[in-house]
This record gives C-alpha cells, structure tokens and sequence, in this order.
C-alpha cells in the first residue's frame, strides 16, 4: 500500500467558472488558474502522484505549457489515473476536504463524488469528499480563495504486476 497527501489553493475572481470535482458550481466567482483551477482535482491528482514517488501536478503539467491554457481539470485526472494503473496500483480510497467559506458546497458533494469515483475507476463509497469553513478566518474565510486536501490510499494491483513480471520473464 501507498499513501499520498495532495493540497491545493486558488483565488477567487469575477468573470471565471467555479468548478469543484468537475461539477459548476452556480456562483458570482470563480477559481483563477491556468487550467479550470480545479482545487479538489488538483489536490487529488498531486496526493496520487505523491503516493507513486512521481513528484508533483506542476512537474506533469506546468503552468507555462500554453497546450494546457485552460483544460479541464478532469482530462488532468484522467492522466494521472493512467499513471497510477500503469505502475500497477489501484485506488483503494480516497478522502478529500474543500475549504470555503461561500458557496455552500453539501448540495454538490454527491455530483463531485460520481465524477472522481467514475475517473478513478472505483465505486462512489471508495471516494469521501467534505466541505468545511474556516469560521470566517484567513484567505478562504474572507472569501479570497478555496483550498482543499486529499488524502489517498493506493494498493497494488496484483493482476497487472503478474502480467508485468511474466512479460519480463519471456
């Protein structure tokens, strides 16, 4: 088993989409960033890269490739995903927390779940996602940002590391 931590952090601005775990979010702001700033995507992607030893979001995909101006969190996800299943892991859960003061997040927490579950290939009770405040205090409180972490917890994929190591054999 593998364990990884993710954290991620994005200002709010006018005339920008919010999007948290791949659902829009009706709201006056919105993240800034060079993709869709997704924080709880970002978070989750940089908690399974850290969990395989493979550095961080920025390293894959750095915020000075103009190929990547704009793109969708989810596609970034998906990369990430093929990585882990490529070095013979599979998600074994995964929680995450939103920091926010504003919106209010508990109505499309469901919509957030079934999109990771079904990018990360696990079933929705594998995927935990929380929103909290900070009372009103520091950058999420006063409404200038939103924050999250993710936690994962990657186990080996038996099956696919037997197909690995009998292909090395042959």
């Amino acid at each position: 088993m593998r364990i990884g931590h993710g954290y991620d952090v994005h200002r709010l601005v006018k005339d920008r989409c919010l999007i948290l775990g791949g659902v829009d979010i009706d709201y006056e702001l919105g993240l800034l960033g060079h993709s869709d700033a997704d924080v709880l995507l970002h978070a989750i992607c940089d908690a399974i890269l850290g969990a395989l030893g493979l550095g961080d979001i920025g390293q894959h995909f750095p915020d000075t490739d103009e190929a990547l101006a704009g793109i969708d969190s989810r596609k970034i996800l998906d990369e990430v995903i093929l990585k882990m299943i490529k070095g013979g892991y599979l998600l074994g859960n995964l929680d995450a927390t939103i920091i926010c003061q504003k919106p209010k997040l508990a109505p499309h927490i469901p919509a957030m779940v079934a999109n990771i579950a079904e990018a990360c290939r696990v079933t929705a009770g594998q995927i935990n996602i929380k929103a909290t405040t900070t009372e009103k205090l520091g950058l999420t409180g006063r409404g200038e940002g939103i924050a999250a972490h993710a936690v994962v917890l990657l186990q080996r994929d038996e099956k696919r590391l037997a197909a690995k190591r009998a292909a090395i054999i042959s």
